[in-house]
């Protein structure tokens, strides 16, 4: 067996000086928080729309994970504001030379907010019940995001070696393996909770994190407490209301009376007034992210490579970036943000060119148009701030070359739930990424595999040649060699034209000044574990 730090270094692209941080914290007591002069004190947090469940396997949208990252912890999880893997449950980790085994040694004396114990038969059920069949609770999925990891395919066994050591014995090497288990899917349940509850745990979360989960008033608001015997360092917060007000002027509004403490996803028009206000400050970084419209190709007549081409040709991404992202976007042309390793920036964009669009609808039959639907995101996401305007605005595009695209919108569940199961012809949706791995952009979003319903590839598109190369990367060490197969991978993509890649956005976090400690990670997560309230 060799020691993690080695395999990281060959596999990952993971820091050595990440690593060593995180180890050098595994053992012992981390400092009480409570007898901190920064302790105390309730934050509202405004976000835009509810939480779907809070037993993250089940889900995949961001307003249920920024709950689930304050609630759970994963056997490692990412260094604040960076995707640097550092070990959480996990105290250390030995991987097997052909890189087939993966020995978690797991952190003792650690409690579930239920009072049972963390140990090894926990982690086993937790992903179990995602991977085995006939597992008694693997009904209780569908486990959306293990199947858009394609974990199944990846993972073979998991076993408890004794109490606080874990096996993973895998088919096929898996390069972003380690930084896929601190993904929200692979977090660490209670099982005596899941039991109790079944099906209903979704609405009541027990993990191992800094905050314990209070109450859910469904689109109001969730309320979580500081975990007072939490292994690590305890939370300053008191409390953390997860606050929904769906409106984004309302939601600077509130900030602006006082009435909420951090705003997530301001509409671009409000930043400049908020920098100028007394008493605010806003935070923000570069997204790990893309906005896009993607064309189902098993309806008509997206099938056809020359509709979905005409469709590229006839958006005007730039009106769409002036009039909705204002400062805050740039025009997107791959499907992995240009911040990414193997991201290739010799490809070139469909230009907007409706007379071009025009000839090839002709060419594929369809000269006069079509009638069609274009679904919009009902919730501000950090690749979207505004789904119903960017409709708008690609609708008056489509009709300028014949197609007739009513817009249509769900609730954020319902949204997610019929996309995933292909019941759109068009609809907007993007991508935060989990892991800082291209992998988890193209293989999550554009593989065959993913298009399996429920899908996370909504497109729809099954392209053999670009799932052979994405695979082989994937199953790859050598970084390079990943990068040239991704870059091939993008050029396929590119020409197949499944999306219309939209935008790539910069995320600003409003907040009141005594807000203090809060970092953005380039996942999209919200951890308020660290955050205090200046007195």
């Amino acid at each position: 067996m060799k020691k993690v730090l080695l395999l990281l270094l060959a596999l990952t692209t993971i820091s050595v000086s990440g690593f060593a941080k995180g180890q050098q914290s595994a053992d012992g007591d981390m400092p009480a928080a409570a007898g901190d002069s920064k302790a105390g004190g309730v934050l509202v947090f405004a976000h835009s729309g509810d939480a779907v469940g809070l037993d993250p396997a089940r889900e995949t949208d961001g307003e249920s994970f920024m709950i689930a990252d304050n609630i759970y912890n994963c056997l490692v999880e990412f260094k604040p504001g960076t995707t640097e893997v550092m070990p959480a449950l996990a105290k250390s980790w030995d991987v097997s030379a052909d890189g087939l085994e993966y020995v978690f040694h797991l952190r003792e004396g650690v409690k579930f907010h239920d009072g049972t114990d963390f140990n090894a038969d926990a982690v086993v059920f937790s992903h179990m019940r995602q991977l085995d069949e006939n597992h008694p609770y693997f009904e209780y999925g569908p486990w959306k995001y293990w199947g858009y990891m394609d974990m199944s395919a990846i993972v073979k066994d998991i076993e408890a070696v004794d109490t606080y050591t874990v096996k993973y014995t895998l088919n096929k090497p898996e390069a972003p393996f380690i930084a896929n288990l601190a993904m929200n899917f692979a977090v660490i349940v209670s099982p005596t909770a899941v039991e109790m509850y079944k099906e209903d745990y979704t609405n009541n979360p027990v993990g191992t994190g800094p905050f314990k989960f209070v109450s859910w008033t469904k689109d109001d608001n969730i309320v979580v407490e500081r975990n007072e015997d939490y292994w690590g360092q305890k939370a300053y917060l008191d409390r953390v209301i997860f606050k929904v007000i769906p409106d984004a002027t309302a939601r600077t509004l509130a900030l602006k009376k006082g009435e909420v403490d951090i705003i997530d996803f301001p509409s671009p028009e409000d930043i400049p007034g908020i920098k100028a206000t007394d008493g605010l400050k806003v935070v923000e970084q570069a997204g790990l992210n893309v906005g896009y419209l993607a064309l189902n190709c098993e309806k008509e007549p997206f099938d056809n490579k020359l509709v979905r081409q005409a469709v590229n040709y006839a958006i005007n991404k730039q009106d769409i970036i002036d009039g909705v992202y204002g400062g805050m976007g740039q025009a997107a042309k791959n499907p992995l943000p240009p911040g990414m390793w193997s991201y290739n920036d010799e490809i070139e964009d469909y230009p907007y060119d409706p007379a071009k669009a025009k000839a090839l609808l002709a060419e594929a039959g369809y000269a006069d148009g079509f009638s069609t639907t274009l679904w919009a995101m009902p919730v501000s996401r950090p690749y979207n701030p505004n789904g119903k305007k960017v409709a708008e605005i690609m609708q008056a595009n489509l009709a300028d070359v014949g197609i007739d695209a009513a817009i249509t919108s769900y609730d954020w569940g319902t949204y997610l739930d019929k996309t995933d199961m292909g019941e759109h012809d068009m609809a907007l949706l993007g991508w935060t990424g989990d892991n800082g791995d291209p992998d988890n952009f193209l293989w999550v979003l554009l593989s065959a595999p993913a298009a399996v319903k429920p899908a996370g590839n909504i497109a729809f598109w099954k392209n053999e040649e670009f799932t052979s190369i994405i695979k082989e990367a994937k199953e790859t060490a050598d970084q390079a060699r990943r990068t040239a197969l991704y870059e091939e991978a993008q050029v396929i993509f590119k020409e197949e034209a499944p999306w219309v890649t939209l935008a790539h956005s910069l995320v600003v976090e409003p907040m009141k000044e005594e807000v203090m400690g809060f970092v953005l990670y380039p996942t999209g997560k919200r951890v308020f574990s660290e955050v205090w309230l200046q007195k």
